[in-house]
């Protein structure tokens, strides 16, 4: 994988030198690609299978269609929607939705174009945005959507453009899409002429007729309002996204609450116990009480 991305990027850097479009045109169908589709770890499987499986259809980065894999756990009335980030899948979920299913919840998560078992090759923040839209309105007013990096991002996106939802969760969601860009950028090591000429490559391909959409797709530029509460999680050592993007989330949402952990990075956030509790009683606080009994809701196990 190293091999093959010192060569594109050495690619991007030749053709950049010879003209920025040149470069950009060389990009921009990585920009979007996607890696070959983690696979389910052992512990998630049973979690996984349990799931009651159906799909729902989305225009696509291309406007052609593509099918989005959805799977369902719980029978409750409210709805949580659970959104992986890039090169995730929703059984990374498989912890949170036992916890969540065991609450009374009617538990929702999907895999995005090109990962898990949705097929494609490509695909943007666009897909997400267009799936949680979708899936509220399949289940009508969502309790909550809960969004793990690029997935936080698109929840924050979601929400802020009308996505009909209680509350929201983040964790260790990016700020906004510029952050994507330069990690993209930094990763292929390309000059800064050729990453604005691929950012207007991009918006003109497909957000046709838009100056600027990743203005539009910014969180930072069009925060939630204070009728939906937030909660935005991030570790301190996180090695994928930065510590930092906690900060711009929270200095645009003064009313959100901040959970800060230490020492599990990245996606071990997704079954950390302190992070678990947090979800869920934000998630649970303020709702009529299910009267479902410890019994009813069974033991809940968690990995590690």
């Amino acid at each position: 994988m190293n091999a093959v991305r010192s060569t594109a990027g050495a690619t991007i850097r030749v053709a950049g030198v010879l003209s920025p479009r040149l470069g950009a045109a060389v990009a921009l169908p990585l920009f979007g690609h996607v890696a070959r589709p983690r696979a389910v770890h052992a512990d998630d499987r049973s979690t996984m299978d349990r799931a009651r499986r159906s799909s729902i259809r989305i225009p696509g980065l291309d406007r052609r269609g593509v099918d989005v894999t959805v799977y369902e756990w719980g029978a409750g009335p409210d709805a949580v929607v659970l959104a992986h980030g890039w090169t995730g899948r929703a059984s990374q979920f498989a912890t949170l939705v036992r916890e969540l299913v065991a609450e009374g919840f009617r538990v929702v998560a999907f895999d995005a174009p090109a990962h898990g078992d949705t097929a494609g090759r490509g695909t943007y923040l666009v897909d997400w945005t267009d799936i949680l839209a979708q899936l509220a309105h399949r289940y009508g007013r969502l309790r909550a959507v809960v969004g793990h990096s690029f997935g936080g991002l698109a929840a924050l996106v979601a929400t802020a453009h009308g996505l009909d939802v209680d509350r929201a969760v983040t964790i260790a969601a990016p700020g906004d899409p510029d952050l994507l860009l330069a990690q993209f950028q930094a990763m292929l090591g390309f000059d800064d002429r050729t990453a604005a000429a691929l950012r207007a490559r991009f918006a003109r391909r497909y957000f046709p007729g838009e100056t600027d959409p990743f203005a539009r797709l910014s969180p930072l530029q069009q925060s939630l309002t204070a009728a939906v509460p937030l909660l935005a999680v991030h570790d301190e050592t996180d090695p994928v996204v930065p510590f930092g993007e906690l900060a711009r989330i929270a200095a645009v949402h003064p009313d959100a609450r901040v959970v800060v952990t230490r020492g599990f990075g990245h996606n071990r956030l997704l079954t950390a116990d302190p992070v678990l509790d947090a979800v869920v009683a934000f998630v649970s606080e303020d709702r009529p009480d299910r009267a479902v009994t410890r019994d009813e809701r069974g033991t809940v196990r968690r990995r590690g």
